[in-house]
């Protein structure tokens, strides 16, 4: 399993420093990102293609084709985003049958498009963080039942969001580990992983890692290591980033003293 980090000004200083070790910078699909990163560490691309949104006819498959080609990224990933403002008068907290329904069959057909052109040993699905009435995503769509009918019906694999199934588990009021567990661990392709805290707004991911991310981190690579999930090839640090956005999470304190800790963890399994 390999080492990635969300890339940043400050991880890619600390990185020529020899301050850090990483395998790859996890990039988003902007092709001048991708080559500003690839001067420094090994570019893995993360796409932003938004199953359940209808809008998948819109995508650049010309540049998801050249990065796929010139990059070492081995998977499409597809967010499972059924979000509100695309299943107009569905409650974000639904649990009634035939919204389960309708949510399904929009992923079903979007993640279908996507293993239609790759293939499905190519694709592969995160899950997405449920916060209720706080976010902008509709429960039947991050529920572990309706991830497991995906990944089985479509046979692709699972992009497992450590953080976002947290934040899913807490919304939901289910014990995290045993959303964890309901989730097709056996398809599991690709990690992430970032710190949760609890703000005066509600739960927020993609911050620094606390003792809880830590702990929940090493019992998920226990599993992996111990054979009862499925080995991803990379797990990725999605702590820092670029612009305004992320100006005030790229703390590269944060990241000299956690990139090493993660890597110690990854490169023991």
């Amino acid at each position: 399993m390999k080492l990635a980090i969300n890339y940043s000004p400050a991880a890619a200083e600390l990185m020529q420093k020899g301050a850090i070790r990483i395998d790859a910078f996890k990039v988003p699909d902007w092709p001048d990102l991708v080559e500003e990163a690839r001067r420094v560490c090994p570019p893995a691309v993360h796409f932003s293609l938004q199953g359940g949104s209808g809008k998948l006819a819109e995508t650049n498959w010309k540049l998801v084709d050249r990065l796929l080609a010139n990059t070492a990224t081995p998977y499409v990933n597809l967010h499972l985003d059924a979000h509100k403002d695309d299943f107009p008068g569905i409650p974000l907290g639904t649990t009634a049958p035939e919204h389960r329904e309708i949510v399904y069959e929009r992923l079903l057909m979007d993640t279908m498009a996507v293993v239609s052109r790759y293939g499905a040993e190519r694709v592969i699905a995160e899950n997405v963080p449920y916060k209720a009435e706080a976010g902008n995503y509709l429960r039947p769509g991050a529920e572990p039942a309706l991830i497991s009918r995906l990944v089985a019906e479509t046979g692709c694999g699972l992009l497992l969001d450590i953080s976002h199934a947290r934040l899913a588990a807490h919304y939901m009021g289910i014990a995290e580990k045993e959303y964890l567990a309901q989730l097709p661990t056996g398809h599991i392709c690709e990690l992430h992983i970032a710190g949760v805290h609890a703000l005066e707004d509600g739960w927020r991911d993609h911050l620094s890692m606390l003792d809880a991310d830590w702990e929940m981190l090493a019992w998920v690579l226990e599993r992996i290591e111990q054979k009862e999930w499925s080995q991803p090839w990379l797990l990725a640090f999605e702590y820092g980033g670029v612009g305004s956005t992320f100006a005030w999470r790229s703390d590269p304190e944060v990241i000299a003293a956690q990139v090493p800790r993660l890597y110690a963890m990854v490169h023991d399994i």
